[in-house]
């Protein structure tokens, strides 16, 4: 279960990728300033340092944002909610282009790092702790945030960014099904170790953390048991994809855009058998992408002058 951007408010865009704020976010934010009420002096660093996690966030999902786009993937959005950020990627289906999408979320943190540890030690170098007690804390929270927010999302957990990378190294070796299913068991694992930390931190947050985890780890799993089942299916060995040279599936696999008729768009000749709509291209249902009918053909058995679908 993810978090949609219906009822979130539009942020801003930047480089074409929609921010949205979930409504709960305000609840939250609301909650955990007051929350932390006696850690300032003044109740204004609260707020700002609730926005500057977010502001963390926000950088760490545009790294898996920019990254996907830079690797051929669709990357639009990202919406901010009481659980952190997610940006809605898609890069192509391959293991390098996953993982190149995925790793870039914690590099941004890793950059980060000397910069904000460097701005705490220099902090404390000139005396900001006696000086100026409430930004001196600001800066060091920061720094500390960052590396728990890198820390936290290379936990081996599926869906965080680690299960997600361990999910891509295995690809390499045992394919994309499998490799989906072993990174969702090993996340059932931490999930265990999460609620025995809840439990020992006596924590509602981490506690909620871990039920969100679950939640995604069985879903990956029913997706890798969908996945092995399309694997196994029947295929048309005249035909490939010509970006991961796999035979398309046999079947009515295709929805048609006009009437909604499910069909087997090979051996349909690119042609609804319904209302007879023509397709240019076709998607791969292995790698994601979408190519022209005459990339697709060994053999030139489809019809020409198809339109995209």
């Amino acid at each position: 279960m993810m978090p949609t951007n219906k009822g979130a408010l539009k942020l801003f865009k930047l480089a074409g990728i929609q921010v949205y704020l979930h409504w709960s976010w305000f609840l939250i934010a609301v909650y955990e300033v007051w929350g932390r009420k006696s850690f300032y002096a003044s109740p204004v660093w609260n707020a700002i340092e609730y926005l500057s996690l977010f502001a963390l966030v926000l950088m760490h999902e545009f790294g898996h944002a920019l990254a996907c786009r830079s690797v051929g993937g669709r990357a639009n959005e990202i919406i901010l909610w009481p659980l952190g950020g997610v940006a809605y990627v898609a890069p192509p289906e391959r293991p390098g282009a996953t993982l190149w999408s995925i790793a870039a979320g914690p590099l941004v943190n890793v950059a980060l790092m000397p910069f904000l540890i460097g701005l705490w030690f220099v902090s404390a170098a000139a005396g900001l702790e006696a000086k100026m007690p409430d930004l001196f804390a600001w800066v060091q929270t920061i720094a500390i945030l960052n590396v728990i927010i890198m820390v936290f999302n290379l936990l081996p957990i599926y869906p965080l960014d680690g299960g997600q990378i361990l999910r891509s190294l295995l690809w390499f070796m045992i394919g994309r099904a499998r490799s989906l299913a072993v990174a969702s068991s090993v996340g059932f694992v931490g999930v265990a170790g999460l609620f025995i930390v809840a439990w020992w931190a006596k924590s509602e947050w981490i506690a909620i953390l871990a039920v969100f985890m679950v939640m995604n780890c069985w879903r990956g799993l029913n997706q890798a048991r969908l996945l092995a089942r399309m694997e196994n299916l029947p295929r048309h060995t005249e035909f490939e994809c010509p970006s991961c040279h796999k035979a398309p599936i046999k079947g009515p696999q295709w929805l048609c855009a006009n009437c909604q008729t499910a069909f087997d768009i090979f051996a349909g000749h690119a042609v609804c058998p319904k209302c007879g709509a023509y397709y240019t291209s076709i998607r791969c249902f292995d790698c994601g992408a979408s190519r022209a009918i005459s990339e697709w053909t060994k053999q030139s058995t489809l019809a020409p002058g198809a339109r995209e679908g």
